[in-house]
């Protein structure tokens, strides 16, 4: 019998994530996946950067819906999605992380009643203000299949009662960083400068919506790079996201000292992973890419959802001065989470 999966994603994380994920699928004569694109990135040079880089993502159905209005856009995402659950009749509906993306996947398959797989469940930084920790909690609390990347992951749905169809699969960004790794290896590009051959480079991103919202952040998180840029050796890299340039536009704030790029594609981030010395951030997902290729990580926020880059001394945050002891971290996996999900979803759905 073959599974019909449909596929939830909006963002350029659940895009790298959905890749592998399709890949595994697709191979698998068990399955049948259409993907979703809810279009929540919908500027156009970022998802064509990200489509070039990742051909096993394809959108079957791109609904492109965005907007300002959070509440309205995220009706619209559930009722869209809605139908096309309606018209396909999944087995299965796949989402991924923690965006509003990910609820209105999950909200819709809900109420029709369709099992719900969420990728990355289990992760918390205990920050409710944050939207994306709502978002967490809600998909994890509806989901029939709960698709863990770490054992810390599966201890925090434990102590919330959940412990029916949770499955520790490794992380599904460890199997992308692997396939990209080689990708990359003989990659040139002109769109990055020379100097982040040279010893003591950086890179860092910015686009948290707790950070580009406020201006008194951002601006204290520019000095924070600022004062980093004129400190080490080499370049800091600083690709801008369009919501991010928007933000330092309207608070007029500077970026004279850090080489501005224009929105890098996932391979050329990869590049630029596997050649600084050092990564500063507030994105969850470039934490772990950071790790994967054994750069140490500095997170610009108050608190992670991956304490294991914490405690393994691989990360630390910007408001700590120390890393702890280095070691190495097992529980990703073994760079074949997509087939470990591929496998649940074939013997627990259908």
């Amino acid at each position: 019998m073959t599974r019909t999966i449909v596929s939830v994603i909006g963002t350029r994380p659940q895009y790298v994530k959905a890749a592998v994920v399709t890949r595994a699928l697709r191979s698998d004569g068990r399955f049948s996946e259409i993907t979703i694109d809810t279009g929540q990135h919908y500027d156009p040079e970022m998802s064509t950067l990200l489509l070039d880089d990742l051909p096993d993502v394809q959108r079957a159905r791109n609904l492109d819906i965005h907007g300002d209005d959070e509440h309205a856009v995220m009706a619209r995402m559930t009722a869209a999605i809605g139908e096309v659950l309606t018209d396909q009749k999944p087995d299965a509906v796949l989402v991924y992380g923690d965006t509003n993306s990910t609820v209105a996947g999950a909200r819709a398959a809900a109420e029709q009643g369709i099992a719900i797989g969420h990728v990355e469940a289990g992760l918390r930084s205990y920050n409710t203000a944050m939207r994306e920790e709502r978002n967490r909690v809600e998909v994890d609390g509806i989901s029939t299949l709960l698709f863990c990347p770490t054992h810390a992951s599966v201890e925090n749905l434990a102590k919330e009662g959940i412990t029916n169809g949770v499955h520790h699969v490794g992380d599904v960004m460890y199997d992308a960083a692997l396939t990209a790794r080689e990708q990359v290896a003989d990659m040139s590009t002109t769109r990055l400068p020379a100097e982040i051959h040279e010893p003591g480079s950086a890179l860092a991103t910015v686009h948290r919506a707790e950070t580009t919202d406020d201006p008194a952040r951002l601006e204290k998180v520019l000095a924070y790079l600022h004062d980093v840029a004129e400190t080490i050796p080499g370049v800091l890299v600083f690709p801008v996201h369009p919501r991010t340039r928007a933000a330092i536009d309207a608070a007029g704030l500077s970026t004279s000292n850090l080489h501005v790029t224009e929105p890098l594609g996932y391979l050329e981030i990869t590049y630029l992973l596997m050649h600084v010395d050092t990564v500063y951030t507030d994105s969850g997902g470039l934490q772990k890419e950071a790790y994967f290729h054994r750069v140490p990580c500095v997170t610009l926020r108050d608190e992670t959802e991956w304490v294991e880059t914490i405690d393994a001394g691989w990360n630390r945050l910007w408001t700590v001065s120390e890393y702890a002891p280095r070691r190495e971290i097992t529980e990703y996996g073994d760079g074949h989470a997509g087939r470990a999900i591929a496998d649940v979803l074939g013997d627990r759905v259908g």
